[in-house]
């Protein structure tokens, strides 16, 4: 092959890489090499099969595989000699992982990680699995077995090995064509909404059974749809959901911030790593549920979440680390768990018989001889004099687990995660009256914008150490874009508007896919099997379901009806799909395009009393909400129906707008919070191409 590249040295190549979990492996005896053109390049050049392995930093079972199989010298020696070895960070290369994880999928397997997952040359899937043991355990191969068994099979099973890739091949293409269909329905939304709050775990919360993880996305919408559909029970579970994760041991109740999910079906027992977008997205959902019912629990876990997103998670630069490890000194949740004889050491022992009888603390321990600190079975608030001695005794004890050694940070950014961690502190800032949190958010949205900006209007996906680690895909376009709307909405600076727009055209000159929707890679990327084009959710929502929702609002916020065309190409793409329940924001995005709310405060922004009407505005729970402002009556975009309205006796007023007509205006927060209560019965949907009622 005379155009291929020099082969590269028979050696480790991560010392090279930005990733933590890439540096992780830097030292192993395994030849890696990050995935790239020169990877690919150097499989085709030598024939050999790919191996590759995705994983994360804070990954328990990816550290432990590490520890077993990719530190062993023969074990690497076997790797080296069958296969091109490719390693790869999830966080940074999230259309590899999403790509060969739907393979894993195809081939009947559970997903997970570290995925393992074996390609030919020309990056193929055709076999996979997820962790190997070091020798033949729980009915699995060992590592060892399934490397020799694969490069067997590679090599003198050609047939069977061209039937998989073809297979799979044709079946990741057909996953990523549009599947048009018509503008959802009120009765779709509402039989998605009834079916998963039947999926729900009536007593503890969450999706019934185990493990059990926060599907903010799906709770998210469920909220949403409480206020489209009228029914309580879609809040009623995003209620039990936040209180029973707030008082389980999935939550830190020294430190603040949720664990990445419970592997119990009680939120008792975490895996121990915590998430930039977990934590986002859940302090989102306190603050839509503080604005609705107003709940100590709520401002508290909200409070102490944001401090340790300020302490532990928050770079140098001002925007926010991805993740804390799952495991330090080399043993899941050590730096998290406790004795009572430690607790007693701590504490006097007139506090220490409260605590402990509050926090589930006993010599015999509630996990694995060990305490997990939680407060399940005592979730009711005490007496203010009792629960001062409770943050008093979590005081002492956070000072003395501050000793310890702590798991490891992640500090990549992700441009991503950043955008969902911006919007949710934009939205507390507002539920719980905190403006030092829209500060925070502010100053990782300057940092991501500016620093993480590419030359050609695009964004980059993740930086760290002074260096871009990969190029932007369509969820750091989507979720930045929303990130600027929340900002742009809760400040009024027209600035966040203008770059809302503008990623949101980068998306559709990059991104954009036959058909409606968009790639999650851009069209330049060269080194993708093929480009995926998905809306379903996973632990975070998918870049065509934010991207509808980004087109939506600017819709409502602009006038321009391009926005509303882009919305309804976006959601037409996939309304026909069968697993439409799967995609949570795409709908809730529907619903905002055609339901959506206008809140108009028409007068000057500087007036206190203008202020405290966009402040009802922007704290009202309804996510189906957008706020503009109006200084001057000309201010609104053209045809919108509060065009030409003003203040109401030379005072601020505000104006409710939905479905083209306008409540009367009022004046004070009361009465505006009084006229968003009274939600209209929805109109008809749009069929797919018509607009919605002007």
């Amino acid at each position: 092959m005379p155009n291929l590249p020099p082969l590269p040295p028979p050696e480790n190549l991560l010392r090279h890489a930005t990733s933590p979990y890439l540096l992780q492996h830097a030292g192993n005896p395994v030849h890696w090499r990050p995935w790239g053109p020169e990877a690919l390049a150097e499989a085709q050049a030598t024939g050999k099969p790919i191996l590759l392995s995705i994983g994360y930093a804070a990954c328990h079972w990816c550290h432990v595989m590490a520890h077993e199989s990719f530190e062993d010298p023969e074990t690497a020696a076997l790797m080296n000699r069958l296969f091109v070895n490719i390693k790869v960070d999830r966080e940074e290369r999230p259309d590899i992982d999403a790509l060969y994880m739907s393979a894993l999928h195809l081939l009947g397997e559970q997903g997970g990680w570290p995925l393992t997952m074996f390609l030919t040359p020309r990056a193929e899937p055709f076999w996979g699995g997820t962790y190997f043991p070091p020798e033949p355990r729980w009915g699995r191969p060992s590592f060892r077995q399934v490397l020799l068994g694969v490069a067997e099979a590679y090599r003198n099973e050609g047939d069977k090995v061209a039937q998989n890739v073809s297979a799979l091949k044709g079946a990741l293409s057909r996953m990523a064509e549009a599947k048009p269909g018509p503008f959802p329905t009120e009765a779709l939304l509402d039989r998605v909404a009834r079916a998963l709050v039947r999926a729900t775990d009536a007593r503890e919360g969450g999706l019934a059974g185990a493990p059990k993880f926060p599907n903010p996305p799906i709770f998210r919408f469920l909220w949403h749809m409480h206020f489209r559909l009228g029914q309580p029970a879609c809040a009623e579970v995003v209620h039990l959901l936040l209180r029973r994760m707030s008082q389980g041991g999935i939550y830190d109740h020294l430190g603040g911030g949720y664990a990445r999910y419970s592997v119990d079906a009680i939120w008792l027992v975490p895996h121990f790593e915590k998430m930039l977008y977990d934590n986002a997205q859940l302090l989102e959902l306190l603050a839509l549920a503080q604005a609705a019912a107003p709940d100590p629990l709520y401002a508290e876990r909200a409070a102490e979440t944001v401090a340790w997103l300020e302490r532990e998670m928050l770079t140098e630069w001002g925007a926010f680390a991805s993740s804390l490890d799952a495991d330090s000194e080399g043993e899941e949740g050590r730096f998290y768990l406790w004795t009572e004889a430690e607790v007693d050491a701590l504490l006097p022992p007139e506090d220490a018989a409260l605590f402990k009888a509050i926090y589930d603390v006993s010599a015999e321990g509630n996990w694995e001889h060990r305490v997990i600190l939680n407060r399940r079975r005592h979730a009711e608030r005490l007496s203010d004099a009792e629960e001062a001695t409770l943050a008093r005794c979590r005081r002492a004890l956070f000072e003395a687990r501050a000793k310890r050694v702590p798991p490891g940070r992640d500090d990549k950014v992700l441009a991503d995660w950043n955008g969902l961690a911006i919007a949710a502190l934009a939205r507390a800032a507002a539920a719980f009256g905190r403006p030092e949190w829209l500060a925070l958010a502010r100053r990782a949205f300057s940092f991501v914008s500016g620093t993480m900006a590419a030359r050609d209007g695009r964004l980059l996906h993740a930086w760290r150490a002074g260096r871009a680690g990969a190029a932007g895909l369509l969820e750091d376009h989507a979720a930045m874009a929303r990130a600027a709307l929340a900002l742009h909405e809760t400040t009024g600076e027209p600035s966040c508007l203008a770059r809302a727009i503008a990623w949101a055209e980068a998306a559709d000159r990059h991104f954009a896919a036959p058909g409606g929707g968009y790639f999650e890679s851009a069209a330049d990327a060269t080194d993708v099997l093929i480009r995926s084009r998905s809306a379903a959710d996973n632990a975070t929502p998918s870049g065509n379901g934010l991207m509808a929702e980004i087109q939506a609002r600017l819709f409502h916020l602009t006038g321009e009806d391009r926005w509303r065309q882009a919305a309804e190409r976006t959601i037409g793409a996939f309304a026909g799909h069968e697993g439409i329940g799967a995609m949570p924001t795409l709908l809730a995005a529907a619903d905002l395009l055609a339901e959506g709310a206008s809140v108009v405060v028409a007068g000057d922004p500087e007036d206190p009393a203008a202020r405290a009407l966009e402040q009802a505005a922007l704290a009202h729970p309804d996510p189906a909400l957008v706020l503009l402002r109006a200084p001057r009556p000309d201010a609104l975009p053209p045809g919108h129906p509060a065009g030409g309205k003003g203040p109401l006796a030379g005072r601020p007023a505000a104006y409710v707008c939905r479905g083209g007509t306008c409540s009367p205006p009022v004046a004070d927060p009361a009465a505006l919070r009084l006229a968003l209560a009274r939600r209209p019965p929805p109109v008809p949907a749009p069929a797919h191409g018509a607009a919605p009622p002007a």
